[in-house]
Protein backbone atom coordinates (compact mmCIF):
# COMPACT_ATOMS: atom_id res chain seq x y z
CA UNK A 1 0.00 0.00 0.00
CA UNK A 2 2.71 2.50 0.96
CA UNK A 3 4.54 2.00 -2.33
CA UNK A 4 1.28 2.94 -4.09
CA UNK A 5 1.18 6.10 -2.00
CA UNK A 6 4.76 6.90 -3.01
CA UNK A 7 3.62 6.67 -6.62
CA UNK A 8 0.83 9.12 -5.79
CA UNK A 9 3.31 11.52 -4.19
CA UNK A 10 5.55 11.45 -7.25
CA UNK A 11 2.68 12.15 -9.65
CA UNK A 12 1.80 15.42 -7.94
CA UNK A 13 4.45 18.13 -7.60
CA UNK A 14 2.97 19.52 -4.39
CA UNK A 15 2.75 16.13 -2.67
CA UNK A 16 6.20 15.16 -3.95
CA UNK A 17 7.68 18.33 -2.43
CA UNK A 18 5.96 17.51 0.86
CA UNK A 19 7.26 13.93 0.71
CA UNK A 20 10.82 15.09 -0.02
CA UNK A 21 10.58 17.64 2.78
CA UNK A 22 9.93 14.82 5.24
CA UNK A 23 13.29 13.28 4.29
CA UNK A 24 14.95 16.60 5.01
CA UNK A 25 13.22 16.74 8.39
CA UNK A 26 14.49 13.25 9.25
CA UNK A 27 18.06 14.27 8.36
CA UNK A 28 17.79 17.42 10.47
CA UNK A 29 16.37 15.63 13.51
CA UNK A 30 19.06 12.95 13.29
CA UNK A 31 21.72 15.68 13.37
CA UNK A 32 19.90 17.34 16.27
CA UNK A 33 19.92 14.07 18.20
CA UNK A 34 23.63 13.51 17.62
CA UNK A 35 24.53 17.04 18.71
CA UNK A 36 22.24 16.93 21.74
CA UNK A 37 23.69 13.58 22.80
CA UNK A 38 27.21 14.95 22.45
CA UNK A 39 26.34 18.00 24.57
CA UNK A 40 24.93 15.87 27.38
CA UNK A 41 26.98 12.70 27.26
CA UNK A 42 30.34 13.45 25.67
CA UNK A 43 31.44 16.83 27.02
CA UNK A 44 32.98 17.55 30.41
CA UNK A 45 33.31 21.31 29.84
CA UNK A 46 29.60 22.22 30.13
CA UNK A 47 29.64 23.58 26.57
CA UNK A 48 26.27 23.04 24.91
CA UNK A 49 25.34 23.24 21.23
CA UNK A 50 22.53 25.78 21.46
CA UNK A 51 21.98 25.60 17.69
CA UNK A 52 19.87 22.51 18.36
CA UNK A 53 17.18 24.72 19.90
CA UNK A 54 17.25 27.02 16.87
CA UNK A 55 17.10 24.06 14.51
CA UNK A 56 14.00 22.84 16.33
CA UNK A 57 12.25 26.00 15.13
CA UNK A 58 13.25 25.09 11.56
CA UNK A 59 11.73 21.62 11.96
CA UNK A 60 8.51 23.18 13.27
CA UNK A 61 8.43 25.46 10.22
CA UNK A 62 8.88 22.47 7.90
CA UNK A 63 6.00 20.67 9.64
CA UNK A 64 3.67 23.60 9.03
CA UNK A 65 4.83 23.79 5.41
CA UNK A 66 4.12 20.10 4.80
CA UNK A 67 0.68 20.43 6.35
CA UNK A 68 -0.12 23.34 4.03
CA UNK A 69 1.11 21.41 0.99
CA UNK A 70 -0.99 18.36 1.85
CA UNK A 71 -4.05 20.45 2.64
CA UNK A 72 -3.78 22.40 -0.62
CA UNK A 73 -3.33 19.18 -2.57
CA UNK A 74 -6.37 17.53 -0.99
CA UNK A 75 -8.47 20.67 -1.50
CA UNK A 76 -7.90 20.25 -5.25
CA UNK A 77 -7.64 16.46 -5.64
CA UNK A 78 -10.55 15.57 -3.39
CA UNK A 79 -10.97 12.60 -1.05
CA UNK A 80 -9.31 9.96 -3.22
CA UNK A 81 -5.87 10.79 -1.78
CA UNK A 82 -6.97 11.29 1.82
CA UNK A 83 -5.20 8.15 3.20
CA UNK A 84 -1.83 9.06 1.66
CA UNK A 85 -2.14 12.69 2.75
CA UNK A 86 -3.11 11.82 6.33
CA UNK A 87 -0.30 9.26 6.53
CA UNK A 88 2.30 11.82 5.47
CA UNK A 89 1.01 14.29 8.08
CA UNK A 90 1.17 11.56 10.72
CA UNK A 91 4.78 10.86 9.78
CA UNK A 92 5.94 14.47 9.96
CA UNK A 93 4.29 14.82 13.38
CA UNK A 94 6.45 11.93 14.60
CA UNK A 95 9.54 13.57 13.09
CA UNK A 96 8.74 16.89 14.77
CA UNK A 97 8.39 15.14 18.13
CA UNK A 98 11.91 13.74 17.75
CA UNK A 99 13.17 17.30 17.36
CA UNK A 100 11.38 18.25 20.58
CA UNK A 101 13.17 15.51 22.52
CA UNK A 102 16.54 16.57 21.10
CA UNK A 103 15.79 20.09 22.30
CA UNK A 104 14.88 18.69 25.74
CA UNK A 105 18.27 16.99 25.88
CA UNK A 106 20.06 20.26 25.22
CA UNK A 107 18.02 21.97 27.94
CA UNK A 108 19.00 19.16 30.32
CA UNK A 109 22.67 19.56 29.32
CA UNK A 110 22.43 23.25 30.24
CA UNK A 111 21.33 22.31 33.76
CA UNK A 112 23.65 19.34 34.25
CA UNK A 113 27.25 20.08 35.31
CA UNK A 114 29.54 18.37 32.84
CA UNK A 115 29.27 14.96 31.22
CA UNK A 116 26.37 12.74 32.27
CA UNK A 117 27.82 9.38 33.32
CA UNK A 118 25.72 6.24 33.47
CA UNK A 119 27.59 4.46 36.25
CA UNK A 120 26.86 0.74 36.22
CA UNK A 121 24.22 1.42 33.53
CA UNK A 122 26.68 3.03 31.14
CA UNK A 123 27.05 -0.01 28.88
CA UNK A 124 23.32 -0.45 28.43
CA UNK A 125 22.70 3.25 27.80
CA UNK A 126 25.52 3.33 25.23
CA UNK A 127 24.01 0.28 23.53
CA UNK A 128 20.68 2.12 23.20
CA UNK A 129 22.36 5.25 21.85
CA UNK A 130 24.17 3.18 19.21
CA UNK A 131 20.92 1.46 18.26
CA UNK A 132 19.15 4.79 17.76
CA UNK A 133 21.91 6.03 15.48
CA UNK A 134 21.38 2.97 13.29
CA UNK A 135 17.60 3.20 13.50
CA UNK A 136 17.59 6.77 12.16
CA UNK A 137 19.37 5.94 8.90
CA UNK A 138 17.54 2.64 8.40
CA UNK A 139 14.15 4.24 9.06
CA UNK A 140 14.82 6.88 6.42
CA UNK A 141 15.83 4.22 3.88
CA UNK A 142 12.75 2.15 4.71
CA UNK A 143 10.54 5.23 4.36
CA UNK A 144 12.09 6.09 0.98
CA UNK A 145 11.80 2.58 -0.46
CA UNK A 146 8.41 1.69 1.02
CA UNK A 147 9.18 -2.02 1.23
CA UNK A 148 6.99 -3.90 3.68
CA UNK A 149 9.43 -6.76 4.32
CA UNK A 150 12.22 -4.30 5.10
CA UNK A 151 9.93 -2.44 7.51
CA UNK A 152 9.03 -5.65 9.37
CA UNK A 153 12.70 -6.59 9.70
CA UNK A 154 13.50 -3.13 11.04
CA UNK A 155 10.69 -3.25 13.59
CA UNK A 156 11.92 -6.63 14.84
CA UNK A 157 15.55 -5.51 14.91
CA UNK A 158 14.99 -2.69 17.41
CA UNK A 159 12.05 -4.14 19.36
CA UNK A 160 14.31 -4.61 22.39
CA UNK A 161 15.17 -0.92 22.80
CA UNK A 162 12.01 0.25 24.57
CA UNK A 163 12.05 -2.68 26.98
CA UNK A 164 15.65 -1.97 27.94
CA UNK A 165 14.84 1.72 28.46
CA UNK A 166 12.04 0.74 30.85
CA UNK A 167 14.39 -1.59 32.72
CA UNK A 168 17.03 1.13 33.10
CA UNK A 169 14.50 3.59 34.51
CA UNK A 170 13.29 0.91 36.93
CA UNK A 171 16.88 0.22 38.03
CA UNK A 172 17.45 3.94 38.61
CA UNK A 173 14.28 4.28 40.69
CA UNK A 174 15.23 1.22 42.75
CA UNK A 175 18.75 2.65 43.25
CA UNK A 176 20.48 -0.44 41.90
CA UNK A 177 23.68 1.61 41.56
CA UNK A 178 24.25 3.43 44.86
CA UNK A 179 27.12 5.45 43.35
CA UNK A 180 24.74 7.49 41.17
CA UNK A 181 23.81 10.71 42.97
CA UNK A 182 20.26 12.12 42.96
CA UNK A 183 21.01 14.75 40.30
CA UNK A 184 22.55 12.23 37.92
CA UNK A 185 19.75 9.75 38.67
CA UNK A 186 17.08 12.29 37.71
CA UNK A 187 18.98 13.27 34.56
CA UNK A 188 19.56 9.64 33.53
CA UNK A 189 15.91 8.74 34.04
CA UNK A 190 14.78 11.69 31.91
CA UNK A 191 17.37 11.01 29.23
CA UNK A 192 16.52 7.31 29.03
CA UNK A 193 12.82 8.08 28.77
CA UNK A 194 13.53 10.47 25.89
CA UNK A 195 15.62 7.83 24.14
CA UNK A 196 12.64 5.51 24.39
CA UNK A 197 10.30 8.14 22.94
CA UNK A 198 12.65 8.85 20.02
CA UNK A 199 12.84 5.15 19.26
CA UNK A 200 9.04 4.90 19.49
CA UNK A 201 8.56 7.75 17.00
CA UNK A 202 11.01 6.13 14.59
CA UNK A 203 9.03 2.91 14.91
CA UNK A 204 5.80 4.79 14.24
CA UNK A 205 7.28 6.00 10.96
CA UNK A 206 8.29 2.46 10.05
CA UNK A 207 4.82 1.08 10.82
CA UNK A 208 3.38 3.50 8.25
CA UNK A 209 5.07 1.39 5.57
CA UNK A 210 3.24 -1.81 6.54
CA UNK A 211 0.07 -0.68 8.32
CA UNK A 212 -3.12 1.02 7.11
CA UNK A 213 -3.64 4.56 8.37
CA UNK A 214 -5.73 3.56 11.39
CA UNK A 215 -2.97 1.23 12.66
CA UNK A 216 0.04 3.54 12.27
CA UNK A 217 2.02 3.44 15.50
CA UNK A 218 0.82 -0.06 16.40
CA UNK A 219 2.65 -3.36 15.94
CA UNK A 220 1.79 -5.02 12.61
CA UNK A 221 -0.55 -7.94 12.99
CA UNK A 222 1.89 -10.30 11.23
CA UNK A 223 4.81 -9.61 13.63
Amino acid sequence: MFRQWIAIFKKDSLMDRAYQRSFKMLDITQTMFMKAKASLRQREDCEVDLRVKETDKEVNSFEREVRRMVFNHLAVAGTINLPSGFTLISIIIDIERIGDYAKNMVELALDHPGKLHGGALEGEISRIEEALEGNFSQTKKCFEEGKGDTALELLKKYAWVNNLCDQIVEDIVKEKDKTIGPGDAAALALYTRWLKRINSHLRNITTSVVNPFDRIGFEPKNM
